[in-house]
């Protein structure tokens, strides 16, 4: 039984400039697990956004926590609540930004796992 504890989890700074905390991801671990997908926790300050990038080859899942915001997925814009699912297609060029006055807080699913080689900052 695998058992991860959120405040075990080391917070970075991801790629997109989000606080992120891998919670499982199956490219990362020491023992094998049989997933097809990672699962991180990922926090955008009031005001703030997260970089314009895509994930080749990886659909990706949002599922807003807390907090609220804009998600940008290539030509689209959409208002975001708590407890709203967002699935962004792979190689979709997305963001999130926090309009509001609370941190933005949501799981990222992808599949296959995320790895930072396929994390790309979309350039304009």
């Amino acid at each position: 039984m695998l058992i991860r504890k959120f405040d075990d989890c080391e917070e970075i700074i991801a790629n997109d400039e989000t606080r992120l905390r891998e919670l499982l991801n199956p490219a990362h671990e020491k023992s094998p697990l049989k997933m097809q997908y990672s699962i991180a926790h990922a926090i955008v300050e009031p005001g703030k956004a997260s970089i314009p990038h895509l994930i080749e080859g990886s659909s990706e899942v949002y599922f807003i926590l807390h907090g609220r915001g804009l998600m940008h997925i290539e030509d689209e814009t959409v208002l975001v609540y708590p407890g709203d699912t967002i699935y962004i297609p792979p190689g979709a060029v997305q963001y999130i930004e926090n309009d509001g006055k609370t941190e933005l807080a949501f799981l990222c699913l992808v599949s296959p796992p995320w790895t930072a080689e396929r994390d790309k900052v979309a350039i304009p």
